[in-house]
């Protein structure tokens, strides 16, 4: 029996994976593995089953990365995600978790509290592509076609208060799954937040797909969220619920480090991490070294939300 494994790169990039074989490859997977001893632990972890096909959408052409876009095989098997461990091998121990059934659950100071079944809130939200550059605080960095929504349409569907000022975004914490969490020096939940601002600006996404698939769970499946123009550990992954409050939140890194890691992050080349400079970073793919830029690139969109914030840290 032949059996063929597709590589990430003969795919163009606004392919979408078809139903059925989403729905057969954990069938294909078994008899390849009954068939070459070993087979399973060399496929791809590209190539891993995900959740159900992303519904139809088009690639906004408005956010230009500006870049190639890096390779597919490298941004699902190089991650962060310490729920999961320290290490950036942390792909293949990442899908026990499921993705299917899932809840984001919304509350706070919201006029209309929801919690969503992740299929049933896809259906309420207009589905796009946008190719976004990412960050690290690390001085690495991506470029990627995210498949998802803009969060101003979830703020239309729950209506924020009046009062409320910043939004929180937490990590599932799913002790069975993620051997992460017996690190008890780490404050669980994984919390980031943002101020109502920010999550209202047109740049602020939720992906619920990458490269035209169903979002892996290494890379935040089924559903984070991004914000392009700050350091990529602001963008929470695999999202449980979305909280809106009136105090600043204590979020994850701050509070391990706060001299390493501030509320803001936003980036920006001529502010040094104590450790290390951030004037220029390595493309994941590549490993070309080019200059960072400020608000990685995207100023225009963001610089006008810091202009009364002169006495903040905006920049560690």
């Amino acid at each position: 029996m032949l059996i063929r494994r597709r590589r990430g790169w003969e795919l163009p990039e606004t392919a979408a994976t078809p139903e059925h074989w989403v729905l057969n490859r954990r069938a294909l997977m078994g008899a390849g593995a009954a068939l070459l001893p070993g087979a399973a632990l060399a496929q791809r972890v590209s190539d891993l089953p995900a959740g159900p096909p992303l519904p139809a959408h088009s690639r906004n052409e408005r956010y230009v990365a500006g870049r190639e876009l890096s390779p597919e095989r490298e941004v699902t098997s190089y991650n962060n995600f310490y729920e999961f461990g320290t290490s950036k091998s942390i792909a293949r121990a990442a899908q026990r978790m499921q993705t299917r059934p899932w809840t984001l659950k919304v509350e706070g100071m919201v006029a209309r509290p929801r919690e969503f079944d992740m299929d049933d809130l896809i259906r309420q939200v207009p589905i796009e592509e946008r190719v976004y550059r990412l960050r690290c605080v690390e001085a690495w960095a991506l470029t990627a076609p995210w498949t998802g929504f803009e969060m101003s349409h979830l703020l239309r569907l729950v209506e924020p208060q009046a009062g409320a000022r910043y939004v929180t975004f937490e990590t599932a914490s799913l002790p069975n799954v993620m051997p992460g969490l017996r690190q008890s020096w780490y404050p669980w939940p994984h919390v980031e937040a943002c101020t109502i601002e920010e999550a209202a600006n047109e740049l602020t996404f939720l992906p619920i797909g990458l490269f035209g698939r169903p979002l892996p769970q290494q890379n935040g499946g089924p559903l984070r969220v991004l914000f392009p123009w700050k350091y990529g550990f602001k963008s929470g992954k695999s999202l449980t619920r979305i909280t809106f409050t009136a105090e600043r939140p204590r979020t994850f890194w701050p509070t391990i480090q706060a001299s390493e890691y501030g509320f803001w992050a936003n980036v920006n080349p001529e502010v040094p991490h104590p450790r290390w400079s951030q004037a220029t970073e390595r493309l994941l793919g590549s490993g070309e070294r080019v200059p960072t830029q400020l608000f990685n690139g995207y100023g225009e969109f963001v610089a006008g939300l810091y202009t009364n914030l002169g006495r903040e840290r905006l920049w560690a």
